[in-house]
């Protein structure tokens, strides 16, 4: 296996920044270099992920009924880095680009859990619910 100095690993580095800004979608090349890029990034933060998810059970069994005192770090870590342990692919990034923003368009509205209503007015779901329900503490 090379060592992260070697001629071969630097070789393998991805040379594309895991987004899509500033790719021309008609020169192939750079377009499969960036959808490799946002696919290695998500891979190495599921990974990331797993190892502090293996050291919190190390943790835990351990530590044993003292692990809430003990663990409480890796607890906060692990739960830090969920929302982007799950692989979730290019395509979306690559349909919903739009240059100069950071996030896709409507990447903002799925990860809020927001509902579309009949007449287009965006609401979160509680706010719906409460409103079916005639209660006004939302």
């Amino acid at each position: 296996m090379p060592t992260p100095e070697s001629e071969a690993f630097l070789a393998k580095k991805p040379t594309v920044p895991p987004t899509f800004d500033g790719v021309d979608y008609n020169d192939t090349p750079r377009l499969k270099a960036a959808q490799d890029s946002i696919i290695k990034e998500q891979w190495v933060k599921s990974m990331m992920n797993r190892l502090i998810r293996q050291e919190l059970q190390k943790c835990y069994y351990r530590e044993g009924v003292n692990h809430l005192e003990k663990c409480g770090k890796l607890r906060e870590r692990y739960f830090e880095t969920l929302p982007d342990a799950k692989v979730k692919g290019y395509l979306f990034q690559q349909q919903n680009y739009v240059p100069g923003r950071e996030d896709p368009v409507g990447q903002d509205q799925v990860s809020a859990g927001l509902d579309r209503q009949a007449d287009g007015v965006m609401a979160t779901v509680p706010e719906k619910v409460a409103k079916e329900k005639g209660d006004e503490r939302l």
